[in-house]
């Protein structure tokens, strides 16, 4: 990867992760119970998947500012892994498996908003 490549994803991702960390400081919302912050945040990022999936593109540059740094820093997998760690350790299984199927489906409901709104337009 040359230094031009570099500074690409360094770009994107001081973006997603400003923008990520906005939104894990101040939005907290319920829906059947508590959505962590993070889950909010993995939710806009399979939205914006949905989208850059459909405008599909064909630049390397943009390939790089997009997915590897913005959406590799927005995202949060890592934290929604511990979230589920931490239930786990403290034996709240029913909650675990409710947090999972819910992040995992909200998340694909979104990249599907996302990309069918982008197809419509």
């Amino acid at each position: 990867m040359d230094i031009e490549s570099i500074n690409i994803v360094l770009l994107g991702s001081t973006f997603g992760l400003t923008l990520r960390i906005v939104i894990q400081n101040n939005f907290k919302k319920s829906i059947f119970f508590d959505i962590q912050n993070t889950s909010i945040v993995n939710f806009i990022a399979s939205f914006f998947l949905g989208i850059f999936v459909v405008l599909d593109f064909v630049n390397n540059d943009i390939l790089l500012l997009f997915y590897t740094g913005f959406l590799g820093c927005f995202s949060t997998f890592s934290s929604f892994i511990y979230q589920l760690f931490i239930l786990f350790k403290k034996r709240k299984y029913i909650r675990l498996f409710f947090h999972y199927v819910e992040v995992i489906l909200i998340s694909i409901l979104f990249f599907y908003l996302g990309y069918c709104l982008t197809k419509f337009f």
